[in-house]
């Protein structure tokens, strides 16, 4: 199948989101990223809206309707993470059962007409683009960050000076079992080391 690679691609994104999501805590779910400029979302904010636009995208664009409410009942951060990957897990699975006439169909993205596997393709990078304003709220609120891509200032620096790449659980379902029972056992990061851990140090 040609288009295996997007579906890999989303179930690693599916991963990456539910690993930033699992490093906030409760109380952090309100900050913004300026206390008194509302236009900056929340992280709560940015659960409801990646557990909202996707939903909208797959039901009415690609046509995967996983038979879910896109919002848990309770607005908390463990009922969120339960909830998008129940979600993400379903829509993953019938990715899987699409064929290349499937992926590669024109069907209307708002006003414009695009093949599904470019949606895919912009679905994913969409929520890259908000995991990274994620990313910028855990700095803001002292937390520690995580791979998502690659080596992050936590998991030892700079690429160049071998860090590694860590993420805070093995696999989603370790990842619920161990968020559901506090979070006390996400995967220890080494700090940035000895040397800088970005670009151009002061």
């Amino acid at each position: 199948m040609d288009y295996q690679f997007l579906i890999d691609t989303y179930e690693t994104e599916r991963t990456k989101v539910l690993s930033t999501w699992s490093t906030f805590k409760d109380e952090d779910l309100s900050t913004r990223p300026h206390p008194s400029d509302k236009r900056g979302r929340n992280a709560l904010e940015h659960m409801i809206h990646q557990c909202m636009g996707e939903n909208k995208w797959f039901t009415g664009m690609l046509g995967i309707d996983v038979g879910a409410p896109p919002l848990p009942e309770k607005e908390t951060r463990i009922e969120f993470i339960k909830r998008y990957a129940e979600d993400s897990g379903k829509r993953a699975v019938a990715l899987k059962e699409k064929d290349n006439d499937w992926w590669a169909e024109e069907v209307k993205f708002f006003e414009f007409g695009k093949s599904r596997a470019w949606i895919v393709t912009r679905r994913i990078a969409h929520t890259a683009h908000h995991r990274g304003q994620q990313t910028m709220l855990l700095r803001m609120v002292g937390r520690d960050i995580y791979s998502t891509y690659g080596p992050t200032a936590d998991t030892g620096g700079l690429q160049q000076n071998n860090a590694l790449t860590i993420y805070p659980y093995p696999d989603i379902d370790t990842l619920i079992k161990e968020e559901t029972a506090g979070g006390s056992s996400k995967t220890t990061l080494p700090g940035p080391g000895e040397k800088p851990c970005t670009e151009r140090p002061e």
